[in-house]
């Protein structure tokens, strides 16, 4: 079984890439699963319902997100326009499971393919650097608890390399693949663990890198070197899409390779 996973679609710029790589990505690597982090593609900032759309209609099976998900607040009532049992699209789409309860929408989706294949794809949020929420590491226990398939994504959105490092030991074996998002830049430590999970501490952005991660270069400059306010802005140039293909058994759920993309125009 093949699983790609494409890291923050951050703005125009990363939908672009995005849209003018993967056909070929899925193709050529013959994906069964497509998971795509969303949490940036509208402007930088945020998830619209028409951006998501367009994600599903390239072949995402479900769009992960991180802690921007409620910057566009249409996205709120989308989410929850669906039951929790349902297979539609809005129900696809998954925020950090570790947020307070009550929080509008789903932590992780378990479904199946066309195949027959089921997989589940949970999204968790870190908390150094991060702002508050529940421990990620006993909300995974928790969800793990629950999942029937074998074949388990984790997107784990964060900010610090040791939270994201410490998350991939503590699941390995339990999961198909851990897979950081949040910080834009893709590391090199991409590999399967002892216990059959593929990990990466980060996937990277799928975006603009003629930026500062994603955002125009001068506006952060100012920022950087004033300390005053600014609005930040998507920036356009040098767009890459950063993606990570993971082959696992589809029966067992153990990743037997991992190998990671950095496509350009």
């Amino acid at each position: 079984m093949k699983i790609l996973f494409v890291g923050d679609v951050f703005g125009s710029a990363g939908r672009r890439i995005v849209k003018e790589h993967l056909p070929h990505m899925m193709e050529t690597h013959a994906v069964d699963l497509l998971v795509i982090n969303g949490e940036n593609a509208a402007g930088g900032f945020g998830l619209t319902p028409v951006i998501a759309n367009d994600l599903f209609d390239l072949g995402a099976h479900v769009i992960t997100t991180g802690n921007h998900v409620w910057d566009k607040r249409e996205i709120i009532e989308y989410m929850q326009s669906v039951p929790e049992d349902s297979d539609e699209r809005p129900r696809r789409i998954v925020r950090p499971a570790n947020y307070v309860a009550g929080t509008p929408g789903y932590g992780w989706y378990e479904g199946e393919l066309p195949t027959g294949q089921a997989y589940a794809v949970v999204s968790l949020q870190g908390r150094v650097f991060m702002g508050s929420s529940d421990d990620p590491f006993r909300k995974a226990d928790e969800i793990l608890e629950q999942v029937k398939a074998r074949v388990v994504v984790v997107d784990f959105h964060a900010e610090a390399t040791s939270e994201k490092v410490a998350m991939g030991w503590y699941l390995d074996g339990r999961v198909t693949a851990v897979l950081g998002t949040h910080t834009h830049v893709p590391t090199a430590d991409a590999r399967v663990l002892p216990g059959g999970t593929a990990f990466q501490t980060d996937v990277g952005m799928s975006g603009p890198y003629d930026s500062v991660i994603g955002v125009q270069k001068e506006q952060v400059l100012h920022r950087f070197l004033t300390g005053m306010p600014a609005k930040f802005e998507a920036a356009k140039g040098d767009p890459r899409m950063a993606a990570t293909l993971i082959t696992c058994d589809g029966a067992t759920g153990r990743a037997t390779a991992v190998q990671t993309f950095l496509m350009g125009e």
